[in-house]
């Protein structure tokens, strides 16, 4: 008996599937047939069909616009209603984009950027626009506005060309970089501005108003710095001077670098070669500078990097640390550490007269562990202008030819059998 009911089953699944298969070949061969009735009625009566209505069946179907004539008035009342809003809303869009002369926006932009000179504040830098382009001072700013937007989201990629127009053409890219918002950059859009700046002349400015602040901001906030900072200091360091006059001098004139800001800007410059006269140029400026801990730090990285320095770097060295003879406070051990480096470098360039004088200072100021190294230092080396022969710690190494006589062998005790 089940046999006999699936048996029975099957012809009238099969028979519902051709029903079903029938009612949409009739659907659709209606369709198609209303379809050629309504182009045969429009020919003969030489009438076309309405624009609204070829696209809302092209769009939806035709089997929705049987009655296409009701429908069709309702969406040209849409269409019109649209043409009405564009004509009154968008043409003054159209007209603030593309001005009557046929110039784009992105011409008129430059044009106004182009008229801002170098002012004293960023009211001023934006006060020509209005007077010497179409584009008006709020526009300008407007749109630079949202260049710092752009650049508060970047990732990566290529940047805004007005800004790299600012970059690499402008003189007073400072001002206008100031409307950009730098310190609310991304990470990633600070490393590639600096990269830019690295291969320019207009580094210092950049590296002193906009890199120094946000590297201090971040290692301030969260105790160490964003890997692309950190990248960002090392390419930096790509032109040094610009490094030295725009990055560090000023980071010590601050006179508020702590100890991490120093540590990590210290381990990058430890990393990076950087030429030894410039680094020597870069020392003597920080020897003219007030002590700090941080300051005979920096002193301390480049001297460790072994130059050879010039004797007027040797000399605001040592004038460095005499003028701190007189006083009577205990120094940092860091000061200790900047005074040994300096010796084993410059041991054999400092005159006679100035390793008497750091004597007379380490007996003063003196460390158990570090002074005792800074006195051999300076006893076993000659002074600055002396020939090695001249000079009394000078080894004296006589090579005399090793000769040996083969018939006067030691005897090689041997075992016995």
């Amino acid at each position: 008996m089940a046999t006999k009911r699936r048996s029975q089953a099957i012809p009238f699944a099969a028979s519902s599937i051709k029903a079903c298969k029938t009612r949409k070949l009739t659907t659709k061969i209606l369709k198609e047939a209303y379809a050629q009735q309504r182009e045969v009625e429009n020919e003969e009566n030489d009438v076309t069909i309405p624009m609204s209505t070829f696209f809302k069946e092209a769009m939806y179907g035709i089997g929705d616009f049987i009655d296409a004539d009701e429908q069709s008035e309702e969406f040209q009342s849409e269409l019109d209603y649209q043409d009405h809003m564009t004509s009154e809303n968008e043409v003054e869009l159209l007209d603030a984009l593309i001005h009557k002369d046929g110039t784009s926006i992105a011409n008129r932009i430059l044009d106004a950027i182009t008229c801002i000179k170098e002012r004293g504040d960023k009211d001023d830098a934006t006060a020509s626009v209005s007077e010497t382009s179409s584009m008006s001072k709020s526009q300008a700013i407007d749109y630079l506005q949202n260049v710092g937007k752009f650049m508060s989201v970047y990732t990566h990629g290529k940047i805004p060309k007005a800004l790299n127009h600012i970059i690499t053409s402008r003189e007073d890219y400072v001002i206008l970089l100031k409307l950009t918002q730098p310190e609310t950059w991304s990470f990633s859009a600070m490393y590639k501005v600096t990269c830019m700046f690295a291969s320019s002349s207009k580094a210092e400015r950049f590296y002193e108003l906009f890199l120094l602040p946000r590297v201090r901001e971040d290692i301030r906030k969260h105790k160490k710095l964003h890997f692309c900072l950190y990248q960002s200091i090392k390419k930096a360091l790509f032109r040094p001077k610009e490094f030295y006059l725009g990055f560090l001098i000023p980071l010590c004139k601050s006179g508020t670098c702590t100890h991490t800001e120093a540590r990590i800007i210290g381990s990058i410059m430890q990393k990076v070669s950087i030429p030894g006269k410039l680094s020597s140029f870069a020392l003597m400026l920080l020897a003219d500078l007030k002590f700090c801990g941080t300051t005979s730090y920096f002193i301390k990285v480049i001297l460790d990097k072994k130059y050879s320095l010039p004797c007027g770097a040797v000399d605001a060295i040592t004038a460095y640390f005499l003028r701190f003879h007189k006083e009577t406070s205990v120094k940092l051990v860091i000061w200790h550490q900047t005074l040994l480096s300096f010796v084993q470098l410059c041991k054999h360039e400092l005159r006679k007269e100035d390793k008497q004088s750091l004597r007379s200072l380490i007996d003063k100021h003196s460390h158990k562990h570090i002074t005792p190294e800074i006195v051999r230092e300076l006893d076993n080396s000659r002074n600055g202008g002396e020939n090695v022969s001249d000079s009394p710690s000078a080894p004296t190494i006589i090579y005399k030819p090793i000769k040996e006589d083969l018939f006067d062998m030691p005897e090689v005790p041997m075992e016995e059998d």
